[in-house]
């Protein structure tokens, strides 16, 4: 059966999940929003065997053990078996080839026999245009090539062909490679491939890794995270994709199917901040290019909240009938109507995402007076649409509310505009921008706060809570020991708090009421509890966090409070950022602790 015990492999391009038995589970071609050529993540229902699969197989597994190579992408699996062990190790290239970043559309395996007389079963079936169509296959000497009508691929190894057409069982006395990708020869032999390949993407990941800023305390986890957000980016383009995968229920059975395979202009704010934290910048300018195009195609008009990472404007809903669904939960889906939606949170977060770039002196790209002129259309949006309706962060497909974190973010987008004035000289701009962020801050504390409730609440005059809400002190709105922020701290934990968890909100929504935590939203708790002086419950809370995620330190969007169950899809970077953020804010310093 299906599980989120999965290991994400990347190279900022194209990137696969690899589970406990050494299995890719999930990828897709040619970049992440692609056809899964390798889907049995959501087609391995019980008791149906079907294609979709990578997979190598040992006889007689008795147990397995997974781990990434230190500070790097490259996961090593080892299969025991009563006949012997084998380990595999996968990656994703990436590293820098004639002075520019090479990262192909090409996994690597790389399997060594270690004890005994291991024999195995190689599985390479391959399908495209999710599910439907099974590729023809020729092959020669040492390569099979898996020819569809869209795209055509390969896989060279040393292993025999024959035994990998047909899966068939053999024992393995030797080191094999296989090389899976684009229908091209190989310019060196498939070992001497797989072997420079894995040198020089480990190096590339370990440089990577040692330039970043760790606090001193959760140092692997947050590398971990940052490596896993890192791969979580387009670097063609500099979109952020929310997840890797489509469709894994936010709960069992409950039809919260989504695809996150998008960038969602507030998901990547918060990935861009929490890399910026560890000094990893050039993600952001990376992103601040990409974010720019979409200010400047919409031509200070409406913009949407999520994106393809191509700068797609249409993500039109629709099913992959073929494919039944994580566990046999469906429906699987592609594509996402939040495109549609007016949620006017994403004002605030395209200004909130590029403000820093304005400020470091550390970055190759240069923001001037041009950019601020382009986002100040964005800044005119924020302002008139700040107390009107919408569909909120949560992306409520059946009713609008004036919700108070959209509006919230409207705040945040004419005060970063007053910020970036001044530091531009200006002065005009500044107080005009001040004037009108003071005005949205009037509305919100007057509005969304209830008497009845003693807290802030999800909507104007409205009359149920919302963990958004924590965010006024993140995005400093609020002063964190204000009464009324202390008020709403205390209010949520009573009524959204599951133990370590936090659930989004307290009332049903189009699907009836959730039934499983937010993980983000305990990240968000832990931090304000940190703001308002609780700082060794928020650490007790954090740690429990870091025990729910998964073997390999990545997260899923959701957690059962019962059992600590990942659900939701995976890894999501919300989730991971909130990793980062708790360990840099809760950490002892290096000069206290050493």
């Amino acid at each position: 059966m299906s599980s989120l015990e999965l290991g994400l492999i990347g190279n900022c391009c194209v990137s696969a999940l690899v589970d406990k038995s050494g299995g890719i589970v999930w990828c897709c071609l040619p970049r992440f929003d692609g056809d899964p050529v390798f889907h049995t993540l959501l087609s391995d229902s019980p008791g149906v065997s079907r294609r979709g699969a990578f997979a190598i197989e040992l006889e007689d597994l008795v147990e397995s053990a997974q781990s990434y190579i230190a500070n790097t992408a490259i996961l090593r699996t080892e299969l025991r078996g009563k006949s012997g062990t084998i380990e595999i190790i996968d990656f994703i290239p990436r590293f820098k080839w004639r002075d520019r970043s090479f990262r192909p559309q090409m996994l690597v395996r790389r399997i060594r026999p270690l004890a005994g007389s291991p024999r195995i079963k190689i599985r390479v079936e391959p399908e495209f245009a999710y599910g439907t169509v099974v590729p023809i296959q020729t092959f020669g000497s040492n390569h099979i090539r898996y020819c569809g009508k869209d795209q055509t691929l390969r896989l060279t190894t040393e292993a025999p062909i024959d035994y990998v057409r047909n899966s068939t069982p053999f024992v393995v006395d030797e080191e094999i490679n296989l090389v899976f990708g684009p229908d091209e020869t190989l310019s060196e032999g498939v070992y001497q491939t797989a072997k420079t390949f894995e040198e020089r993407t480990c190096s590339y990941w370990k440089n990577w890794s040692h330039r970043l800023a760790l606090p001193f305390e959760w140092q692997d986890p947050v590398t971990r995270a940052a490596i896993t957000l890192k791969l979580c980016t387009y670097e063609p383009t500099g979109a952020v994709v929310a997840a890797m995968t489509t469709s894994i229920p936010e709960a069992a059975n409950s039809g919260r199917n989504w695809d996150y395979r998008f960038c969602w202009v507030r998901d990547a704010f918060f990935v861009v901040r929490a890399l910026n934290s560890l000094a990893a910048v050039r993600t952001m300018e990376n992103y601040v290019r990409w974010i720019m195009n979409v200010v400047a195609m919409t031509e200070g008009g409406r913009v949407q909240p999520v994106y393809g990472i191509g700068l797609e404007a249409e993500l039109t809903e629709k099913t992959a009938d073929a494919l039944p669904g994580y566990r046999g939960m469906g429906p699987v889906r592609l594509g996402n109507q939040a495109y549609e939606h007016d949620q006017h949170d994403t004002y605030g977060n395209i200004i909130l995402g590029v403000t820093q770039a304005f400020f470091d002196r550390r970055l190759f790209l240069e923001l001037g007076r041009a950019e601020f002129d382009r986002l100040e259309a964005v800044g005119e949006m924020a302002f008139r649409l700040h107390d009107q309706p919408d569909a909120g962060l949560w992306e409520l497909r059946t009713r609008a509310r004036v919700h108070t974190s959209s509006s919230l973010m409207c705040w945040a987008a004419c005060d970063r505009l007053a910020r970036i004035a001044a530091y531009l000289g200006l002065n005009d701009r500044s107080p005009f921008w001040r004037a009108r962020a003071d005005k949205i801050k009037a509305t919100i504390l007057e509005l969304a706060w209830s008497d009845k409730r003693q807290a802030f609440v999800e909507s104007f005059g409205g009359s149920t809570l919302d963990a958004s809400v924590l965010l006024m002190s993140e995005v400093g709105f609020i002063d964190p020991m204000d009464e009324r922020y202390l008020a709403t701290v205390r209010v949520l934990e009573k009524c959204l708090a599951r133990g370590p968890f936090m659930m989004r909100y307290e009332e049903a929504d189009d699907f009836g009421m959730p039934e499983t935590t937010f993980n983000i939203c305990a990240f968000w708790r832990v931090d304000a509890l940190a703001k308002i002086g609780e700082r060794e419950r928020a650490r007790e809370i954090f740690e429990e966090l870091l025990a729910v995620r998964n073997p390999l330190g990545l997260m899923s969007e959701d957690t059962a409070f019962e059992d600590g169950a990942l659900w939701g899809n995976f890894p999501q970077t919300y989730s991971m950022v909130g990793i980062i953020n708790g360990a840099v804010r809760l950490s002892k310093t290096w000069e206290a602790a050493t």
